[in-house]
């Protein structure tokens, strides 16, 4: 009998909460985007209400343009701890939960990020997951000796080569290379040890990396993109998949589309997890939850909102519109974020939004769904897309912090179990045996019989 599909959870962590406006709420700390112990607080409260993993963004520069000094001074979106230094600390201090942390492979090398996060998964006894992104901040460029951001399509060719260097690197040594046998004097057998030698387009890179292979075997890989070459990307190096999406009907043909993919170029689709974004407000009622999102909405500033709209929708220009008129449709095309871009076009379309309204939805759940009520009909909306096979699972996106977390893992997670679609306690030690993926054999040999805890 083949086991219960349960969902799988993941808790997107910011500073003060996923409401761009959430630093000015009354119950949020300002300062948690640096502050360790804010950190600290969220990952141990998700991890006692068994979530599998907690996931932070990052950006090889300011999510605002400096330029824009008026934006600078009113947005909270600021300084943030680099992922895999949190990460790293966080590890100390919980025992199962994983850790998805955010590295460009645009701007980066494949040796630096295999080393750090094959370092971060032994550190962790085998939490870590990659979530690779190209990079959607043009102003990163500057940052990195360049005059313009690549074009989207390169971007996306050097991922694939990059993350093929990667796990070749994390294969650098088979599972038992290591003998450590102080008799005989043999530490390692160099027969186990393999040089990778690419050579390819974008990178030379000879190897062997200086790091072995954990005890899940190498991190979770984890990917975002709705665009073409994001799912080509997705389909063949993916096991979890970050989205975003408003309904039912686009969920399921994003989630059929993508695990067909996968099955093309012969991979298990069930070895994919697809966890839509999900911005749930939580109340007693139906009218508290209304009302916690009308206290945030009224905190927006408008040029904030506008500036959102242009760093994170690629939808720029719009300050030379009527902030309560429709959106326009003509805007060109942006060489960052296209997916999202034809998200947020297509919802003002559909739902006849001015700028105003746009800017103020974007506010809060970044174009992913936005979900608001009971506990219980968080709940029911939540089964309905894991049911109908829109879902394996949800990346949380509270409105504020902790706040938002504590309600939904203490309110709607307990609902969840009692309908049996959710853990009651961890299956495993690692975020492989957590998420229900399989260890990844070494390309030089298989694995050893320790690696089972996994």
């Amino acid at each position: 009998m083949s086991k219960k599909r349960q969902i799988r959870l993941g808790a997107f962590l910011s500073a003060t909460g996923h409401h761009h406006a959430s630093w000015r709420h009354p119950d949020t700390n300002p300062r948690g985007g640096i502050d360790f112990e804010h950190f600290k607080k969220l990952a141990a409260i998700a991890e006692k209400a068994k979530f599998d993993a907690i996931f932070t963004a990052d950006s090889d520069g300011l999510w605002t343009r400096a330029s824009d000094k008026e934006v600078v001074r009113r947005d909270g979106h600021g300084p943030s701890f680099e992922p895999i230094t949190l990460y790293s600390a966080l590890s100390a201090v919980t025992r199962n939960i994983g850790f998805v942390a955010t590295a460009s492979t645009t701007y980066n090398e494949p040796w630096h990020i295999a080393r750090k996060y094959a370092s971060l998964d032994l550190i962790s006894g085998g939490r870590a997951a990659w979530n690779v992104v190209t990079s959607g901040n043009p102003d990163a460029a500057l940052n990195f000796g360049l005059d313009t951001h690549p074009n989207h399509g390169e971007r996306y060719r050097r991922a694939a080569e990059f993350v093929d260097v990667v796990k070749g690197l994390w294969d650098s040594w088979e599972d038992d290379a290591f003998l450590y046998d102080k008799a005989s004097g043999i530490f390692s057998d160099p027969e186990k040890l393999h040089v990778l030698d690419h050579k390819g387009e974008f990178f030379k890179v000879r190897g062997p990396l200086n790091v072995p292979r954990s005890p899940q075997g190498h991190p979770v890989l984890v990917q975002a993109g709705a665009s073409e070459p994001g799912k080509e990307l997705g389909a063949r190096i993916a096991e979890a998949v970050f989205t975003a999406w408003q309904t039912l009907e686009d969920a399921q043909a994003f989630y059929r589309d993508l695990k067909f993919r996968a099955a093309k170029v012969g991979r298990d689709p069930d070895h994919i997890k697809i966890l839509p974004g999900v911005y749930p407000v939580i109340g007693r009622t139906e009218q508290e939850a209304l009302d916690k999102k009308e206290q945030l909405r009224t905190l927006i500033d408008p040029k904030v909102g506008l500036s959102l709209l242009t760093n994170l929708g690629g939808l720029d220009g719009l300050s030379d519109y009527d902030l309560d008129g429709p959106v326009p449709q003509d805007l060109p095309e942006t060489n960052d974020n296209k997916s999202r871009q034809s998200l947020l076009l297509e919802l003002a379309a559909r739902e006849n939004l001015t700028i105003r309204q746009l800017y103020e939805w974007v506010a809060g759940a970044r174009g992913h769904r936005v979900i608001h009520g009971t506990p219980d009909s968080i709940a029911d909306q939540l089964e309905e897309w894991f049911v109908n096979e829109a879902a394996d699972g949800f990346n949380l996106l509270a409105p504020t912090y902790p706040a938002g977390l504590v309600d939904f893992a203490e309110l709607v997670v307990p609902i969840l179990q009692k309908r049996g679609l959710f853990r009651k306690e961890y299956e495993a030690s690692t975020l492989r045996g957590n998420l229900g993926l399989p260890i990844p054999a070494s390309r030089h040999g298989t694995s050893v019989p320790q690696r089972k805890f996994a």
